[in-house]
């Protein structure tokens, strides 16, 4: 039997409703409802020239924002009679612009349990959105384990959207006996159809691994069975302009096909991905493959596909698989972040403080919300004892 790891990444976040950030709801009803109070209290002290009554408004409204309906219908129970208890002190009670402030008030009362009634619904609808994507990624992404024989593991998965969890990058790992098979991907377009290809990527991989052939025959059965489910996907929708998009659809991807001990041959194939890139002793190469083949799903393009070349991973070595959104992400000039330079820096890293450095720093780098999915798989050979 194979053993699957197929993974997501991101350290897990729980889900929460936007109103969560406020550890402490209560505390912040409380302060509103007690503004009117010391309003009223300055109110009366002050010269009868300067009220404050008109000021006491602001509660509902700023209770709309930060309290659950229940909070803010507690902060109305108590402003009102502020703002009758001012007027009376200020001998306005009965006049006509008494009546019209109370209106007011009683309309922007109105307004703001309602207000808040509607962002919490919201809210919840958030909540629950994120729950379901939290769950598609733990579906689909599932975390790599710390190691496979001699090799050392850590992923590191973040989706350009935060509030969806998942987006087109992919990666999963097989253990198929003695041998361990890594693919990374990242499926074309954005959004639900760029999550839809991927998931049909993966899918195909799992199947196409579990028959142990040789990685040529394995990576060919991938694309054919990858066309199979996009051809089965869309026959069965209405609209053929969107189902011959649909199949259109492709992935950049690397497939490795890594000895668990030892240092056996690696081999490699590139769909048209970025390059891996090897940490020996200090050094970085760039494992630029000498002829790609064409993306996922366009495999009829090559009658020679697929390529597969050997590449080296001696003992001690790190290689690092990445999506095209580190290397294309840019800072406030518009620089491409320079991977391959900052990596000697950390080239005594292990594979999970690595991507930890990678990630920091580049978020240094952009220095605002990414633009694209970024992806990375680290794998460390251990030396030998």
């Amino acid at each position: 039997m194979s053993r699957w790891f197929d993974s997501g990444g991101r350290p897990g976040r729980e889900v929460m409703a936007l109103h969560s950030m406020w550890e402490h709801p209560r505390l912040i009803t409380a302060g509103l409802m007690s503004m009117p109070v010391a309003l009223l209290m300055v109110d009366q002290s002050l010269n009868p020239s300067i009220r404050l009554g008109s000021l006491m408004v602001g509660a509902p409204a700023l209770a709309a924002v930060f309290c659950p309906p229940l909070g803010v219908v507690a902060v109305v129970v108590i402003t009102i009679p502020c703002v009758v208890l001012a007027a009376a002190g200020n001998l306005a009670l009965g006049t006509a612009n008494f009546w019209v402030q109370l209106t007011a008030l009683m309309l922007i009362c109105v307004g703001a349990v309602g207000a808040s009634w509607i962002r919490e619904r919201r809210e919840d609808e958030l909540a629950r959105t994120r729950a379901v994507a939290e769950v598609t990624q733990r579906v689909l992404l599932k975390p790599l384990p710390p190691s496979i024989g001699d090799l050392s593991l850590a992923s590191v998965y973040l989706a350009a959207n935060e509030d969806a969890a998942v987006g087109g990058d992919l990666y999963a790992v097989a253990d198929v006996g003695g041998r361990v098979r890594i693919l990374i991907g990242d499926a074309h377009g954005k959004g639900l159809a760029a999550v839809e290809t991927a998931s049909y990527v993966l899918s195909a991989f799992r199947r196409s691994v579990r028959q142990r052939g040789p990685l040529h025959a394995m990576v060919t059965d991938l694309e054919e069975d990858f066309r199979e489910d996009l051809r089965d996907a869309t026959a069965a929708q209405p609209d053929t302009a969107n189902a011959s998009l649909a199949l259109e659809e492709f992935v950049t991807a690397v497939v490795l096909e890594v000895p668990e001990k030892g240092d056996g041959l690696t081999f490699m194939i590139n769909f048209g991905h970025p390059p891996p890139l090897l940490i020996d002793h200090g050094q970085v190469t760039v494992l630029a493959p000498r002829s790609c083949a064409p993306p996922l799903g366009l495999g009829d393009l090559d009658s020679a596909y697929p390529h597969v070349e050997t590449v080296d991973f001696p003992p001690g070595a790190t290689l690092l698989l990445y999506t095209d959104g580190v290397i294309e992400a840019r800072n406030r000039a518009g620089d491409f972040y320079p991977l391959a330079n900052r990596l000697p820096g950390w080239a005594r890293l292990e594979p999970e403080a690595l991507l930890c450095a990678i990630h920091s720093d580049l978020r240094r780098y952009v220095g605002r919300g990414l633009s694209d999915d970024v992806t990375m798989v680290a794998l460390h050979r251990t030396r030998p004892s």
